[in-house]
């Protein structure tokens, strides 16, 4: 993104969830040199920003004061000029009711560059997570957006042979709307329904008829809202999530089944290996940011690895702790011209339920799992006479624990140890979980290996310009995956918030989740005071 002449980037934020902002659009937040933003601007956007960005709001909330469109532009213009990378943030999308045209000819009266990112408008989003369809081959062949801003302005006449209408900025004006509207012909009974604060976890839905939505919303705060008049909104009842359905005349908030909603959550999983331990964290309403603090990749020397290989039938059980021991296992024995056949009366131990996986799906069943998810009831449960027991133990080739392997030998059994990957420390961090951190905006961080808790501390300790503050961890939940892990936390940044009941990325989501709970219980109860 640097660029010595300056660039201003006029960028869509989205609806507000920052889950649903695009990948550019965050790699730009996380790059800005100078940050102009508007008032509708969600505050975990801002977590985004790098520290030393400068940040300038503009206002453009209804009713509270703003920047005339005029310093706005000398602002873009001003900044630009000085070498600065800009980002003008805008909510939603920049060319939907963003007043970008006048930013635009600003920046090319002063031959500033720019471009422009697009953005999920408020008006596509909310009906989607409201669960309202825009269109339906019955109900609703077409639909038109539009900004009730100034509802004089509005041909109402045309609008009510709409059959679906999509109006922002509606919220001080509803009883002009609905007033309108019934006035041109649309029946009482049509449906309406109202999205305040779309995409953010204090969303609420009002459902109702043109006839008494503005009795069954006096005195509520209904802006930012975007109101969908039509009959596609009675198709909500069919489309949502069964607990979450409510057809009342009351405020609906839409992540009943989000226990994660407003929570931040640092994962600091291998970039190979995060994408669904992260997926499920949204699914639960999560801002989930990856920060890899691994990066697995091929030992140093696969000599030891090929020679086992080779001798295969010496041995007698094949031990894989991690499904990264059983990748790069079975890549090797394929890159050798080899397959499972080369495992006949090799019995298989695993630990972990996604180890097993990782086994099953090279079709092959383990023969043993021990019942705690953890390496070191290997030895205490193993199945069979260890004395003259020979095993074959592909592993990480620095760093993991030695006591597996003294434990197998003490008790007579021959351990042949070989690397099968080795995992590292990053050499950076990614920029928009170091701005995160910085801000103060995480407010938890998963560990799933001892590993990643060194190599995290290692890169916030010893590389100067990712220091963050020293009160960092006060308000942070750490939460890790099982006991070693969770030594590693105790040990090197000195707290442990909560740990897995059951050692696996799954036990850990459920701890996270109760964790979570509990927190928005006692909140709830201390603000009730």
């Amino acid at each position: 993104m640097k660029n010595s002449k300056g660039k201003v980037y006029l960028v869509g934020a989205g609806p507000g969830d920052c889950n649903l902002m695009t990948v550019r659009s965050q790699k730009l937040l996380s790059q800005a040199e100078v940050l102009i933003y508007d008032a509708l601007i969600d505050i975990p956007q801002l977590a985004l920003i790098p520290v030393t960005c400068q940040k300038i709001e503009v206002g453009k909330r209804g009713g509270k004061p703003s920047a005339q469109q005029q310093e706005i532009n000398r602002l873009l213009v001003e900044h630009c000029q000085l070498g600065k990378q800009v980002v003008r943030l805008k909510s939603g999308d920049p060319f939907i009711f963003g007043r970008s045209s006048s930013e635009i000819q600003a920046l090319i009266i002063a031959g500033c560059e720019f471009e422009v990112v697009p953005g999920i408008s408020s008006a596509f989003a909310a009906p989607l997570l409201a669960g309202i369809p825009l269109t339906d081959p019955v109900m609703s062949r077409c639909f038109a957006v539009m900004s009730a801003h100034e509802p004089d302005a509005l041909e109402w006449e045309a609008l009510v042979r709409i059959e679906t209408l999509v109006i922002l900025m509606g919220g001080r004006n509803l009883s002009e709307i609905v007033w309108q509207l019934q006035k041109h012909g649309r029946s009482p009974e049509t449906a309406i329904a109202i999205i305040r604060d779309c995409g953010r976890p204090e969303q609420q839905i009002w459902i109702g008829t043109l006839s008494h939505i503005v009795q069954q919303t006096t005195g509520e705060s209904l802006s930012p809202c975007v109101i969908v008049i039509g009959e596609v909104v009675r198709l909500r009842e069919f489309l949502i999530q069964p607990e979450s359905t409510n057809m009342s005349h009351t405020p609906v908030t839409a992540n009943t089944s989000q226990p994660l909603a407003g929570k931040t959550i640092l994962v600091t999983r291998a970039a190979s290996q995060s994408g669904q331990f992260s997926d499920r964290l949204q699914q639960l309403g999560a801002r989930a940011i990856e920060m890899p603090a691994l990066v697995i990749g091929a030992p140093s020397s696969w000599e030891p690895l090929d020679s086992a290989i080779d001798q295969m039938s010496s041995f007698h059980w094949l031990i894989l702790t991690s499904h990264n021991a059983v990748d790069w296992f079975f890549a090797r024995l394929q890159a050798k011209g080899k397959d499972a056949r080369s495992l006949f009366g090799i019995k298989i131990a695993v630990v972990g339920k996604k180890t097993a996986e990782s086994l099953r799906s090279h079709s092959l069943q383990p023969d043993f799992i021990p019942p705690n998810f953890v390496a070191d009831s290997l030895v205490e449960n193993f199945p069979d006479n260890l004395p003259n027991c020979k095993i074959l133990f592909p592993r990480v080739e620095s760093g993991g624990r030695e006591v597996l392997v003294k434990e197998f030998t003490a008790k007579g059994a021959e351990v042949i140890e070989v690397p099968a990957y080795q995992s590292c420390c990053p050499e950076t961090i990614d920029p928009i979980a170091l701005a995160a951190l910085q801000n103060q905006a995480v407010d938890i961080i998963t560990f799933a290996s001892s590993k990643t808790v060194h190599n995290f501390c290692h890169l916030i300790d010893t590389i100067p310009e990712f220091s963050l503050s020293q009160n960092w961890l006060e308000k942070v939940c750490i939460a890790s995956i099982g006991p070693e892990t969770s030594k590693s936390c105790q040990n090197l940044l000195g707290k442990l918030d909560l740990e897995a009941t059951e050692y696996t990325l799954d036990g850990l989501t459920e701890a996270i989740v109760q964790w979570a709970t509990k927190h928005q219980i006692h909140s709830c109860a201390l603000e009730g005071t």
